[in-house]
Protein backbone atom coordinates (compact mmCIF):
# COMPACT_ATOMS: atom_id res chain seq x y z
CA UNK A 1 0.00 0.00 0.00
CA UNK A 2 1.61 3.23 -1.13
CA UNK A 3 1.15 6.55 0.60
CA UNK A 4 -0.62 9.45 -1.13
CA UNK A 5 1.85 11.23 -3.39
CA UNK A 6 0.32 14.55 -2.34
CA UNK A 7 1.14 14.09 1.36
CA UNK A 8 3.37 16.89 2.63
CA UNK A 9 3.71 19.00 5.79
CA UNK A 10 2.89 22.64 6.53
CA UNK A 11 3.20 24.94 9.55
CA UNK A 12 0.24 25.66 11.82
CA UNK A 13 1.17 29.36 11.68
CA UNK A 14 1.95 29.67 8.00
CA UNK A 15 0.25 32.31 5.85
CA UNK A 16 1.77 30.73 2.73
CA UNK A 17 1.23 27.45 0.93
CA UNK A 18 4.87 26.37 1.36
CA UNK A 19 5.19 22.73 2.36
CA UNK A 20 7.92 20.31 3.41
CA UNK A 21 8.64 16.63 2.98
CA UNK A 22 8.30 14.18 5.85
CA UNK A 23 12.09 14.05 6.22
CA UNK A 24 12.35 17.83 6.38
CA UNK A 25 9.54 18.07 8.94
CA UNK A 26 11.19 15.41 11.14
CA UNK A 27 14.73 16.79 10.95
CA UNK A 28 13.64 20.38 11.45
CA UNK A 29 11.08 19.58 14.17
CA UNK A 30 9.72 23.11 14.53
CA UNK A 31 8.81 25.31 11.57
CA UNK A 32 10.81 28.48 10.94
CA UNK A 33 7.83 30.66 11.86
CA UNK A 34 7.55 28.93 15.25
CA UNK A 35 4.59 26.78 14.20
CA UNK A 36 4.23 23.02 14.33
CA UNK A 37 4.17 20.78 11.27
CA UNK A 38 0.90 19.11 10.32
CA UNK A 39 0.13 16.82 7.37
CA UNK A 40 -1.47 18.33 4.30
CA UNK A 41 -4.31 15.88 4.73
CA UNK A 42 -5.47 13.36 7.32
CA UNK A 43 -5.63 10.09 5.38
CA UNK A 44 -8.52 7.67 5.76
CA UNK A 45 -8.19 3.98 6.59
CA UNK A 46 -9.53 1.46 4.04
CA UNK A 47 -13.28 0.83 4.17
CA UNK A 48 -12.74 -2.78 5.30
CA UNK A 49 -9.95 -2.00 7.79
CA UNK A 50 -11.80 -3.57 10.76
CA UNK A 51 -11.62 -6.92 9.02
CA UNK A 52 -8.20 -6.44 7.41
CA UNK A 53 -6.31 -4.87 10.33
CA UNK A 54 -7.90 -6.42 13.43
CA UNK A 55 -5.47 -9.34 13.66
CA UNK A 56 -2.29 -7.40 12.89
CA UNK A 57 0.57 -7.07 15.37
CA UNK A 58 1.62 -3.68 16.70
CA UNK A 59 4.48 -3.57 14.20
CA UNK A 60 2.25 -4.49 11.27
CA UNK A 61 -0.28 -1.84 12.26
CA UNK A 62 2.50 0.73 12.59
CA UNK A 63 3.55 0.01 9.00
CA UNK A 64 -0.01 0.38 7.68
CA UNK A 65 -0.50 3.70 9.50
CA UNK A 66 2.91 5.21 8.78
CA UNK A 67 2.67 4.29 5.10
CA UNK A 68 -0.33 6.63 4.89
CA UNK A 69 1.76 9.56 6.10
CA UNK A 70 5.21 8.82 4.63
CA UNK A 71 5.80 8.59 0.90
CA UNK A 72 7.49 5.40 -0.27
CA UNK A 73 9.75 7.70 -2.28
CA UNK A 74 11.21 8.92 1.04
CA UNK A 75 11.32 5.58 2.87
CA UNK A 76 10.66 2.43 0.86
CA UNK A 77 8.67 -0.52 2.24
CA UNK A 78 11.74 -2.56 3.14
CA UNK A 79 13.42 0.25 5.07
CA UNK A 80 10.22 1.29 6.84
CA UNK A 81 9.61 -2.30 7.93
CA UNK A 82 13.15 -2.53 9.28
CA UNK A 83 12.89 0.82 11.10
CA UNK A 84 9.71 -0.33 12.84
CA UNK A 85 11.15 -3.74 13.71
CA UNK A 86 14.28 -2.16 15.18
CA UNK A 87 12.30 0.46 17.13
CA UNK A 88 10.21 -2.08 19.06
CA UNK A 89 12.76 -4.87 19.50
CA UNK A 90 13.64 -3.83 23.07
CA UNK A 91 10.13 -3.76 24.53
CA UNK A 92 9.43 -6.15 27.37
CA UNK A 93 5.98 -7.16 26.08
CA UNK A 94 5.47 -8.96 22.76
CA UNK A 95 2.27 -6.91 22.36
CA UNK A 96 4.33 -3.69 22.83
CA UNK A 97 1.29 -1.89 24.34
CA UNK A 98 -0.87 -4.60 26.00
CA UNK A 99 -4.46 -3.99 27.09
CA UNK A 100 -5.41 -5.16 30.60
CA UNK A 101 -8.77 -5.15 32.36
CA UNK A 102 -9.29 -3.24 35.60
CA UNK A 103 -11.81 -5.62 37.11
CA UNK A 104 -12.87 -3.39 40.00
CA UNK A 105 -15.14 -1.50 37.57
CA UNK A 106 -17.36 -2.67 34.69
CA UNK A 107 -15.95 -2.28 31.18
CA UNK A 108 -12.79 -0.46 32.33
CA UNK A 109 -9.45 -1.22 30.66
CA UNK A 110 -5.91 0.11 30.87
CA UNK A 111 -3.65 0.37 27.85
CA UNK A 112 -0.13 -0.18 29.22
CA UNK A 113 2.30 2.01 27.32
CA UNK A 114 5.30 1.60 29.63
CA UNK A 115 6.98 -1.58 28.38
CA UNK A 116 9.81 0.16 26.54
CA UNK A 117 13.43 0.66 27.66
CA UNK A 118 12.69 3.57 30.05
CA UNK A 119 9.34 2.31 31.39
CA UNK A 120 7.38 5.24 29.93
CA UNK A 121 4.96 5.77 27.03
CA UNK A 122 7.44 8.14 25.40
CA UNK A 123 9.50 5.10 24.33
CA UNK A 124 6.84 4.16 21.76
CA UNK A 125 7.61 7.31 19.80
CA UNK A 126 11.20 8.09 20.72
CA UNK A 127 12.67 4.70 19.85
CA UNK A 128 11.21 5.25 16.38
CA UNK A 129 12.31 8.89 16.15
CA UNK A 130 15.88 8.02 17.16
CA UNK A 131 16.07 5.46 14.38
CA UNK A 132 14.56 7.94 11.91
CA UNK A 133 17.24 10.52 12.70
CA UNK A 134 19.95 7.92 12.16
CA UNK A 135 18.35 6.68 8.93
CA UNK A 136 18.06 10.12 7.34
CA UNK A 137 21.59 11.12 8.39
CA UNK A 138 23.08 7.92 6.99
CA UNK A 139 21.37 8.61 3.66
CA UNK A 140 22.77 12.16 3.59
CA UNK A 141 26.29 11.17 4.59
CA UNK A 142 26.55 8.05 2.45
CA UNK A 143 29.20 8.30 -0.20
CA UNK A 144 30.69 11.58 0.96
CA UNK A 145 34.25 12.16 -0.31
CA UNK A 146 36.95 11.47 2.26
CA UNK A 147 37.50 14.48 4.52
CA UNK A 148 34.12 16.04 3.77
CA UNK A 149 32.15 17.42 6.68
CA UNK A 150 29.36 15.05 7.69
CA UNK A 151 25.85 16.28 8.30
CA UNK A 152 25.13 16.36 12.02
CA UNK A 153 22.06 17.05 14.17
CA UNK A 154 22.09 18.74 17.56
CA UNK A 155 18.93 17.52 19.25
CA UNK A 156 17.58 19.88 21.92
CA UNK A 157 14.59 18.91 24.05
CA UNK A 158 12.81 19.77 27.28
CA UNK A 159 11.34 17.26 29.68
CA UNK A 160 9.04 17.21 32.67
CA UNK A 161 10.26 13.71 33.42
CA UNK A 162 9.83 10.89 30.93
CA UNK A 163 10.58 12.50 27.56
CA UNK A 164 14.20 13.08 28.54
CA UNK A 165 14.96 9.50 29.48
CA UNK A 166 13.13 8.11 26.46
CA UNK A 167 14.92 10.53 24.09
CA UNK A 168 18.29 9.66 25.59
CA UNK A 169 17.71 5.91 25.31
CA UNK A 170 16.43 6.36 21.77
CA UNK A 171 19.44 8.40 20.64
CA UNK A 172 22.36 7.18 22.73
CA UNK A 173 25.36 6.24 20.58
CA UNK A 174 23.60 7.30 17.38
CA UNK A 175 26.16 8.45 14.85
CA UNK A 176 26.13 12.15 13.88
CA UNK A 177 23.62 13.04 16.63
CA UNK A 178 24.29 15.04 19.81
CA UNK A 179 21.54 15.23 22.43
CA UNK A 180 20.81 17.99 24.96
CA UNK A 181 17.92 17.50 27.39
CA UNK A 182 16.77 20.37 29.62
CA UNK A 183 14.81 19.50 32.75
CA UNK A 184 13.62 21.59 35.74
CA UNK A 185 15.86 21.16 38.78
CA UNK A 186 14.06 19.32 41.57
CA UNK A 187 10.86 18.88 39.55
CA UNK A 188 11.36 15.39 38.16
CA UNK A 189 11.33 12.23 40.25
CA UNK A 190 14.68 10.91 41.53
CA UNK A 191 14.39 7.83 39.33
CA UNK A 192 13.60 9.90 36.25
CA UNK A 193 16.70 12.00 36.92
CA UNK A 194 18.78 8.86 37.40
CA UNK A 195 17.60 7.45 34.07
CA UNK A 196 18.73 10.61 32.27
CA UNK A 197 21.93 11.45 34.08
CA UNK A 198 23.52 8.00 34.44
CA UNK A 199 23.89 7.57 30.68
CA UNK A 200 27.56 8.20 30.00
CA UNK A 201 27.58 8.09 26.18
CA UNK A 202 29.65 10.95 24.75
CA UNK A 203 26.78 12.28 22.62
CA UNK A 204 24.35 12.59 25.58
CA UNK A 205 24.10 15.76 27.70
CA UNK A 206 21.64 16.66 30.49
CA UNK A 207 21.09 20.28 31.51
CA UNK A 208 19.41 20.82 34.88
CA UNK A 209 17.70 24.23 34.69
CA UNK A 210 16.77 26.24 37.77
CA UNK A 211 13.15 26.88 36.73
CA UNK A 212 9.94 25.12 35.65
CA UNK A 213 9.23 22.78 32.76
CA UNK A 214 7.57 25.66 30.93
CA UNK A 215 10.83 27.62 31.31
CA UNK A 216 12.70 24.69 29.76
CA UNK A 217 10.17 24.38 26.96
CA UNK A 218 10.37 28.11 26.23
CA UNK A 219 14.18 27.92 26.11
CA UNK A 220 14.03 25.07 23.61
CA UNK A 221 11.66 27.03 21.38
CA UNK A 222 14.00 30.04 21.64
CA UNK A 223 16.92 27.87 20.51
CA UNK A 224 14.91 26.84 17.47
CA UNK A 225 14.04 30.46 16.74
CA UNK A 226 17.71 31.53 16.81
CA UNK A 227 18.46 31.24 13.10
CA UNK A 228 22.22 31.77 13.36
CA UNK A 229 22.56 29.10 16.07
CA UNK A 230 20.26 26.77 14.15
CA UNK A 231 22.13 27.16 10.89
CA UNK A 232 25.44 26.45 12.61
CA UNK A 233 24.43 23.43 14.69
CA UNK A 234 21.43 21.98 12.76
CA UNK A 235 19.08 21.82 15.73
CA UNK A 236 16.52 19.00 15.79
CA UNK A 237 13.52 18.36 18.04
CA UNK A 238 12.57 15.32 20.13
CA UNK A 239 9.73 16.88 22.09
CA UNK A 240 6.19 16.10 21.02
CA UNK A 241 6.39 19.11 18.72
CA UNK A 242 8.14 16.66 16.35
CA UNK A 243 5.52 15.21 14.02
CA UNK A 244 7.15 11.75 13.97
CA UNK A 245 6.29 11.34 17.65
CA UNK A 246 2.60 11.94 17.04
CA UNK A 247 2.69 9.58 14.07
CA UNK A 248 4.16 6.73 16.12
CA UNK A 249 1.61 7.25 18.91
CA UNK A 250 -1.38 6.93 16.56
CA UNK A 251 -0.58 3.21 16.35
CA UNK A 252 -1.44 2.35 19.93
CA UNK A 253 -4.98 3.70 19.62
CA UNK A 254 -5.60 1.24 16.78
CA UNK A 255 -3.74 -1.52 18.62
CA UNK A 256 -5.67 -0.91 21.86
CA UNK A 257 -8.98 -0.86 20.01
CA UNK A 258 -8.23 -4.11 18.19
CA UNK A 259 -7.09 -5.91 21.35
CA UNK A 260 -10.46 -5.03 22.89
CA UNK A 261 -12.28 -5.91 19.66
CA UNK A 262 -10.71 -9.39 19.54
CA UNK A 263 -11.68 -10.11 23.16
CA UNK A 264 -15.40 -9.68 22.47
CA UNK A 265 -18.10 -11.87 20.97
CA UNK A 266 -19.44 -11.16 17.48
CA UNK A 267 -22.56 -9.56 18.95
CA UNK A 268 -20.50 -7.32 21.25
CA UNK A 269 -18.26 -6.25 18.38
CA UNK A 270 -21.23 -4.97 16.39
CA UNK A 271 -22.22 -2.66 19.24
CA UNK A 272 -18.71 -1.68 20.35
CA UNK A 273 -18.43 1.93 21.50
CA UNK A 274 -15.11 3.02 23.00
CA UNK A 275 -14.09 6.06 24.99
CA UNK A 276 -10.36 6.71 25.41
CA UNK A 277 -9.30 8.55 28.56
CA UNK A 278 -5.87 10.18 28.37
CA UNK A 279 -3.83 11.76 31.17
CA UNK A 280 -2.45 14.78 29.36
CA UNK A 281 -0.06 17.64 29.99
CA UNK A 282 1.50 18.58 26.66
CA UNK A 283 -1.46 17.26 24.63
CA UNK A 284 0.62 15.06 22.29
CA UNK A 285 -0.74 11.77 23.64
CA UNK A 286 -4.39 12.68 23.12
CA UNK A 287 -3.65 14.46 19.83
CA UNK A 288 -2.61 11.08 18.41
CA UNK A 289 -6.09 9.85 19.34
CA UNK A 290 -7.63 12.81 17.51
CA UNK A 291 -5.77 11.79 14.35
CA UNK A 292 -6.78 8.14 14.81
CA UNK A 293 -10.44 9.14 15.13
CA UNK A 294 -10.27 11.34 12.04
CA UNK A 295 -8.60 8.53 10.09
CA UNK A 296 -11.67 6.41 10.73
CA UNK A 297 -11.03 4.50 13.97
CA UNK A 298 -14.50 4.38 15.61
CA UNK A 299 -13.65 6.21 18.82
CA UNK A 300 -16.80 7.47 20.50
CA UNK A 301 -15.08 10.14 22.57
CA UNK A 302 -11.66 11.32 23.74
CA UNK A 303 -11.46 12.40 27.39
CA UNK A 304 -8.66 14.70 28.59
CA UNK A 305 -7.58 14.00 32.17
CA UNK A 306 -5.49 16.73 33.80
CA UNK A 307 -4.03 17.22 37.26
CA UNK A 308 -4.39 20.52 39.14
CA UNK A 309 -2.52 22.26 36.31
CA UNK A 310 -5.72 22.18 34.29
CA UNK A 311 -5.32 24.61 31.39
CA UNK A 312 -6.84 22.07 28.98
CA UNK A 313 -9.81 21.30 31.22
CA UNK A 314 -10.51 25.02 31.71
CA UNK A 315 -10.32 25.70 27.98
CA UNK A 316 -12.78 22.94 27.15
CA UNK A 317 -15.28 24.39 29.61
CA UNK A 318 -14.83 28.09 28.80
CA UNK A 319 -13.09 28.56 25.44
CA UNK A 320 -10.42 30.63 27.20
CA UNK A 321 -6.85 29.36 27.05
CA UNK A 322 -4.95 31.10 29.82
CA UNK A 323 -1.69 30.49 31.58
CA UNK A 324 -1.56 30.02 35.32
CA UNK A 325 1.41 29.51 37.63
CA UNK A 326 2.52 25.88 37.51
CA UNK A 327 1.93 23.97 40.71
CA UNK A 328 4.11 21.01 41.69
CA UNK A 329 1.87 17.94 41.91
CA UNK A 330 2.13 14.20 42.47
CA UNK A 331 2.01 13.72 38.65
CA UNK A 332 4.98 15.93 37.66
CA UNK A 333 5.08 15.02 33.95
CA UNK A 334 1.77 16.87 33.66
CA UNK A 335 2.88 19.99 35.53
CA UNK A 336 2.55 22.19 32.45
CA UNK A 337 0.70 25.45 31.87
CA UNK A 338 1.21 25.71 28.09
CA UNK A 339 0.47 22.51 26.16
CA UNK A 340 2.58 22.73 23.00
CA UNK A 341 0.64 20.23 20.92
CA UNK A 342 -2.66 21.96 21.54
CA UNK A 343 -1.67 24.27 18.69
CA UNK A 344 -2.10 21.46 16.19
CA UNK A 345 -5.59 20.65 17.50
CA UNK A 346 -6.44 24.36 17.50
CA UNK A 347 -5.51 24.64 13.81
CA UNK A 348 -8.07 21.99 12.86
CA UNK A 349 -10.75 23.49 15.09
CA UNK A 350 -10.24 27.03 13.75
CA UNK A 351 -10.26 25.86 10.14
CA UNK A 352 -13.31 23.61 10.47
CA UNK A 353 -15.36 26.22 12.35
CA UNK A 354 -14.58 29.08 9.93
CA UNK A 355 -16.88 29.99 7.05
CA UNK A 356 -14.42 29.53 4.17
CA UNK A 357 -12.19 26.68 5.46
CA UNK A 358 -9.11 28.49 4.15
CA UNK A 359 -5.69 27.07 5.17
CA UNK A 360 -3.84 30.37 4.89
CA UNK A 361 -6.37 32.33 6.92
CA UNK A 362 -6.31 29.55 9.50
CA UNK A 363 -2.53 29.87 9.78
CA UNK A 364 -2.87 33.61 10.31
CA UNK A 365 -5.49 33.13 13.00
CA UNK A 366 -3.47 30.51 14.88
CA UNK A 367 -0.41 32.77 14.76
CA UNK A 368 -2.54 35.58 16.15
CA UNK A 369 -3.66 33.34 19.03
CA UNK A 370 -0.09 32.21 19.78
CA UNK A 371 1.26 35.76 19.68
CA UNK A 372 -1.52 36.82 22.03
CA UNK A 373 -0.70 33.96 24.40
CA UNK A 374 2.96 34.93 24.38
CA UNK A 375 2.18 38.60 25.01
CA UNK A 376 -0.83 38.48 27.35
CA UNK A 377 -0.84 34.88 28.60
CA UNK A 378 -4.37 34.28 27.32
CA UNK A 379 -6.57 34.00 24.24
CA UNK A 380 -10.23 33.15 23.67
CA UNK A 381 -11.72 31.24 20.75
CA UNK A 382 -15.12 31.83 19.17
CA UNK A 383 -18.21 29.98 20.46
CA UNK A 384 -18.26 28.02 17.19
CA UNK A 385 -14.66 26.85 17.64
CA UNK A 386 -15.29 25.88 21.27
CA UNK A 387 -18.43 23.92 20.36
CA UNK A 388 -16.50 21.98 17.73
CA UNK A 389 -13.66 21.24 20.17
CA UNK A 390 -16.20 19.97 22.70
CA UNK A 391 -17.60 17.59 20.08
CA UNK A 392 -14.21 15.85 19.98
CA UNK A 393 -13.08 16.18 23.58
CA UNK A 394 -14.47 16.14 27.10
CA UNK A 395 -12.32 16.62 30.19
CA UNK A 396 -11.83 16.52 33.93
CA UNK A 397 -9.18 17.51 36.46
CA UNK A 398 -7.86 15.56 39.43
CA UNK A 399 -6.35 16.68 42.74
CA UNK A 400 -3.34 15.12 44.45
CA UNK A 401 -5.63 13.76 47.15
CA UNK A 402 -7.80 12.04 44.54
CA UNK A 403 -4.70 10.66 42.80
CA UNK A 404 -3.52 8.95 46.00
CA UNK A 405 -7.03 7.69 46.73
CA UNK A 406 -7.32 6.09 43.28
CA UNK A 407 -3.93 4.35 43.55
CA UNK A 408 -5.06 2.90 46.87
CA UNK A 409 -8.58 1.90 45.86
CA UNK A 410 -7.42 0.29 42.60
CA UNK A 411 -4.85 -1.78 44.50
CA UNK A 412 -7.35 -2.90 47.13
CA UNK A 413 -10.30 -3.54 44.80
CA UNK A 414 -8.71 -5.32 41.82
CA UNK A 415 -8.30 -9.08 41.97
CA UNK A 416 -4.62 -8.85 41.00
CA UNK A 417 -3.89 -5.83 43.24
CA UNK A 418 -2.99 -3.60 40.33
CA UNK A 419 -0.56 -0.74 41.08
CA UNK A 420 -0.95 2.53 39.19
CA UNK A 421 1.59 5.30 38.81
CA UNK A 422 0.18 8.78 39.67
CA UNK A 423 -0.28 9.85 36.02
CA UNK A 424 -2.21 6.70 35.18
CA UNK A 425 -4.21 7.26 38.38
CA UNK A 426 -5.26 10.67 37.07
CA UNK A 427 -6.58 8.92 33.97
CA UNK A 428 -8.38 6.20 35.92
CA UNK A 429 -9.96 8.78 38.23
CA UNK A 430 -11.48 10.63 35.28
CA UNK A 431 -12.41 7.32 33.59
CA UNK A 432 -14.33 6.24 36.70
CA UNK A 433 -16.13 9.59 36.78
CA UNK A 434 -17.02 9.25 33.11
CA UNK A 435 -18.22 5.71 33.66
CA UNK A 436 -20.38 6.82 36.60
CA UNK A 437 -21.86 9.70 34.60
CA UNK A 438 -22.71 7.30 31.77
CA UNK A 439 -24.56 4.97 34.12
CA UNK A 440 -22.03 2.40 35.41
CA UNK A 441 -23.37 -1.08 34.52
CA UNK A 442 -26.01 0.27 32.11
CA UNK A 443 -23.44 2.22 30.09
CA UNK A 444 -23.09 1.05 26.46
CA UNK A 445 -19.41 2.08 26.38
CA UNK A 446 -16.07 0.42 26.95
CA UNK A 447 -13.52 2.72 28.63
CA UNK A 448 -9.83 2.53 27.79
CA UNK A 449 -7.55 4.66 29.96
CA UNK A 450 -3.94 5.13 28.89
CA UNK A 451 -1.26 4.11 31.38
CA UNK A 452 1.73 6.32 30.70
CA UNK A 453 4.45 5.18 33.15
CA UNK A 454 5.57 2.37 35.40
CA UNK A 455 4.76 3.00 39.11
CA UNK A 456 8.39 2.40 40.11
CA UNK A 457 9.25 5.84 38.74
CA UNK A 458 7.15 7.55 41.42
CA UNK A 459 7.97 5.76 44.65
CA UNK A 460 7.04 8.61 47.02
CA UNK A 461 3.45 8.84 45.80
CA UNK A 462 2.94 5.10 45.42
CA UNK A 463 4.25 4.49 48.93
CA UNK A 464 2.09 7.31 50.29
CA UNK A 465 -0.94 5.49 48.89
CA UNK A 466 0.03 1.91 49.74
CA UNK A 467 2.76 2.03 52.38
CA UNK A 468 0.50 1.17 55.34
CA UNK A 469 -1.21 -1.80 53.67
CA UNK A 470 -0.20 -5.15 55.14
CA UNK A 471 1.81 -7.25 52.74
CA UNK A 472 2.72 -4.42 50.38
CA UNK A 473 6.40 -3.90 49.57
CA UNK A 474 7.74 -1.37 47.07
CA UNK A 475 10.95 -3.33 46.59
CA UNK A 476 9.11 -6.61 46.02
CA UNK A 477 5.90 -5.50 44.31
CA UNK A 478 6.98 -2.49 42.24
CA UNK A 479 10.70 -1.87 41.64
CA UNK A 480 12.32 -3.73 38.72
CA UNK A 481 15.94 -4.75 39.33
CA UNK A 482 17.05 -2.80 36.26
CA UNK A 483 15.82 0.46 37.82
CA UNK A 484 17.06 -0.43 41.29
CA UNK A 485 20.65 -0.45 39.97
CA UNK A 486 20.49 3.14 38.70
CA UNK A 487 20.91 4.69 42.16
CA UNK A 488 24.48 3.37 42.41
CA UNK A 489 25.66 4.66 39.02
CA UNK A 490 27.67 7.90 38.51
CA UNK A 491 25.80 10.92 37.12
CA UNK A 492 26.65 13.35 34.34
CA UNK A 493 24.81 16.70 34.78
CA UNK A 494 25.46 20.30 33.80
CA UNK A 495 23.63 22.81 36.01
CA UNK A 496 22.06 25.91 34.44
CA UNK A 497 21.38 28.51 37.15
CA UNK A 498 19.58 31.09 34.99
CA UNK A 499 16.63 30.79 32.61
CA UNK A 500 18.68 32.38 29.85
CA UNK A 501 18.98 31.53 26.16
CA UNK A 502 22.55 32.84 26.11
CA UNK A 503 23.57 30.63 29.03
CA UNK A 504 21.94 27.53 27.51
CA UNK A 505 23.45 28.07 24.05
CA UNK A 506 26.89 28.63 25.61
CA UNK A 507 26.53 25.37 27.54
CA UNK A 508 25.57 23.52 24.35
CA UNK A 509 28.55 24.93 22.46
CA UNK A 510 30.91 24.04 25.32
CA UNK A 511 29.70 20.44 25.46
CA UNK A 512 29.81 20.04 21.67
CA UNK A 513 33.42 21.15 21.65
CA UNK A 514 34.24 18.31 24.07
CA UNK A 515 32.74 15.75 21.71
CA UNK A 516 35.04 16.72 18.85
Amino acid sequence: MSSPLSQSYRSTRSSSSESRSFESAVIRGLAEDGGLFIPSQIPKVPANFLEEWSKLSFQELAFKIMRLYVSDKEIDDKDLTELIKKSYSKFRSEKITPLVRIDSKPNLYLLELFHGPTYAFKDVALQFLGNLFEYFLQKKNKGLPSGSKRDHITVVGATSGDTGGAAIYGLRNKKDVSVFILYPTGRVSPLQEQQMTTVQDANIHTLSVKGTFDDCQALVKSVFSDKAFNDKYHVGAVNSINWARILAQITYYFHGYFQLYRSLSDAERKNLKVKFVVPSGNFGDILAGFYAKNMGLPIENLVVATNENDILNRFLHTGTYDKAPVRATYSPAMDICVSSNFERFLWYMVRASSADKDDLKTGNKVKEFMDQLSKDGVFKVSPETLKLAQSFLSSGSVTDEETVKTIRSTYLETSNRYILDPHSAVGITVAERTLAADGEKSSPYKYVSLSTAHPAKFSDVVNKALGDIKGYSFEKDVLPEELHKLASLPKKIKHIDAVSLKVVESAIEEELSKEN
